[in-house]
């Protein structure tokens, strides 16, 4: 089957369409499974057109279900490798998500990955006693060659309140300090926790590699990035129409430290906003990033994909 016919640019790819998947064989999602409490479409996006140069998804999340139709993970990848999208890092955020990771980069050479337990998780763990059990493994699973990173780990002071925060930041320092006996990268997940999260940081001592996924801050935080040579990693985010601070932000990058993302099956590009997240839908971020910096979009997808391999190392070894 040809690269065409899995993703044809304003066409949902096949794999994603519910027309394509039978009634009987639990592929498809019905709007009552929806957990999120809204009323949203849960029909995919349709495909973009194909990026010039081929760039890599630095975060997604391929175990979670989203959409009216199950993909697998080698369905997901073949979308997005049809429009330029030739790699991702599949990225855990609890003990179950993150064996997972371990058996998909085994499983298709296109991944690699990223263990962790995330900041919300951190707290119950520690209520449970079994917090320090679970960062134990964590290290053991990012043992793995086809681990690259740490995370996503860090501060969330939007679903996490006060009486939660010091397991919170605990456990961010441990995955920082796993981050740098590995010598892996360190993802970090920062949601109204800027200032924190880089008091942490520097406090710990960073590790060599650090990205902030789905960039959240603005110029100001930028700028410290820049600094620090810490990555920016820009997500579906970056399009909406009220988030002119992460484009201010994104201006003042230095292109060096600039990533690309989805999140999926969260955070999708405008103007698909509320609807399900893919990789093969990358190409939509990266031409509204390339809008923004008025800049050629080859010239942004080769630096982007350098960058992406000098956090992570080739997708080949």
């Amino acid at each position: 089957m040809s690269k065409n016919v899995l993703a044809v640019p304003g066409e949902t790819p096949a794999a994603y369409r519910a027309d394509e998947a039978a009634p009987a064989d639990g592929r498809t999602r019905s709007p009552e499974e929806e957990k999120s409490g809204r009323r949203r479409r849960l029909e995919y996006p349709p495909a973009p057109e194909p990026l010039p140069v081929p760039v890599m998804d630095n975060h997604t999340h391929l175990d979670f279900r989203d959409g009216d139709v199950a993909v697998t993970v080698s369905q997901a990848l073949d979308a997005a490798e049809a429009l330029g999208v030739v790699g991702a890092v599949q990225v855990g955020t609890d003990l179950e998500s993150s064996r997972f990771t371990v058996q998909a980069v085994e499983a298709d050479a296109r991944l690699l990955g990223a263990v962790a337990l995330h900041p919300n998780d951190a707290p119950p763990l520690a209520e449970e006693g079994v917090l320090e059990e679970a960062l134990t493994e964590i290290e053991r699973l990012a043992a793995h060659p086809r681990i690259r990173a740490v995370g996503e780990t860090g501060l969330d002071f939007f679903r996490t309140g006060p009486e939660g925060l010091k397991a919170q930041e605990y456990s961010f320092r441990r995955h920082i300090g796993m981050a740098k006996r590995l010598g892996l990268a360190l993802q970090i997940h920062d949601r109204d926790a800027h200032e924190d999260v880089v008091r942490v940081l520097r406090s710990e001592g960073a590790p060599e590699k650090v990205v902030f996924h789905c960039f959240s801050g603005d110029a100001e935080l930028a700028r410290i990035c820049n600094e620090n040579g810490w990555m920016m990693s820009f997500a579906g985010t970056v399009t909406f129409k009220n988030a002119q601070d992460l484009r201010e932000a994104l201006l003042v990058a230095d292109p060096a430290l600039v990533l690309v993302e989805t999140d999926a099956p969260f955070l999708t590009p405008h103007p698909y906003r509320g609807r399900p997240n893919a990789s093969y839908m990358v190409p939509y971020t990266v031409r509204s990033m390339a809008d923004v910096l008025d800049k050629d979009l080859a010239l942004l997808c080769a630096e982007v994909a350098q960058n992406t391999e000098k956090i992570y190392g080739t997708w080949n070894e």
